[in-house]
């Protein structure tokens, strides 16, 4: 069966960190653009970051660059997210998902294919 899992998710400190991750089964992920998106509380689910499948290249939007970094192992099927110098804004549930079809970039307009479940990241003090 087609699972995507994801794990790393908690309670952070502002300014902390966490890694996050999604380790896939029953397909093979390098075969895919990969995003991550995250909806907070009243809000839309947005894509924040994406890594190209063919190049390895990376996109973030502006609220993230420089703090969060997106990388994957083909040999362990696993997809990673780096967080870092963690905001309160930051707060959200965070979602990885294949990409299977996109603009110029993975950023643009991308259409998910198999979601992982969700993991809560809340940034307090």
């Amino acid at each position: 069966q087609v699972q995507f899992v994801e794990s790393g998710g908690g309670l952070v400190q502002p300014g902390g960190s966490l890694t996050l991750s999604c380790a896939a089964s029953g397909f093979t992920l390098d075969y895919y653009d990969i995003g991550w998106f995250r909806q907070a509380p009243g809000k839309e689910r947005e894509v924040f970051s994406c890594i190209h499948s063919y190049d390895a290249s990376t996109y973030y939007t502006r609220t993230v660059k420089g703090r969060f970094t997106i990388s994957g192992d083909n040999a362990k099927n696993t997809v990673y997210l780096q967080m870092n110098n963690l905001k309160p804004e930051d707060t959200a549930v965070y979602y990885c998902a294949t990409i299977i079809e996109s603009g110029a970039n993975c950023l643009e307009g991308p259409r998910p294919g198999h979601w992982g479940q969700g993991t809560q990241v809340t940034v307090s003090s």
